[in-house]
């Protein structure tokens, strides 16, 4: 079952059933970027990344993948030890996922989702299993995932 999972990728061309997952970026600052993720049109959680740079600037652990739209797959992640959602195609990037924590130290890149944003640069109450049951379950139906990040602020 698990390499059913990871076999699914999203791509533009994509024909038939998707679960759309959309994330947009909203508070920016010099630690962190927060933002609301809706999962086919419905509010899911809040957001928090490590800060957003300019094309081509990475800091290790420390930067935003670019907004765009990626394929989205579940399969098991070597260093939680689970079934994890995975973003498919970021550019200078590998590993990217969706899971639980608080503040951009818990993130190196990923997107950390929860219930509550208590402060600009932290978030509370995760939702990161939640999520990755949602888009099991989508592929599971024969969907493929796709999410589609995009920015609230006009340049850098």
């Amino acid at each position: 079952m698990k390499t059913q999972f990871a076999e699914s990728t999203a791509t533009e061309d994509t024909k038939g059933p998707e679960m759309k997952i959309q994330l947009f970026r909203i508070l920016y600052n010099e630690d962190s970027t927060r933002g609301a993720l809706f999962v086919d049109g419905k509010f899911f959680g809040y957001t928090l990344e490590d800060v957003v740079r300019p094309a081509g600037v990475k800091v290790p652990g420390k930067t935003a993948i670019q907004a765009g739209k990626y394929g989205v797959i579940v399969n098991v992640s070597n260093r939680f030890g689970r079934e994890m959602a995975l973003l498919i195609g970021v550019p200078n990037f590998e590993g990217v996922r969706v899971h639980g924590g608080n503040t951009a130290e818990d993130s190196e890149g990923c997107i950390l989702l929860a219930k509550n944003a208590i402060a600009a640069n932290k978030i509370q109450g995760t939702l990161g299993k939640e999520f990755t049951a949602a888009v099991k379950a989508a592929i599971l139906r024969g969907e493929t995932a796709t999410i589609e990040i995009f920015e609230t602020k006009a340049g850098f």
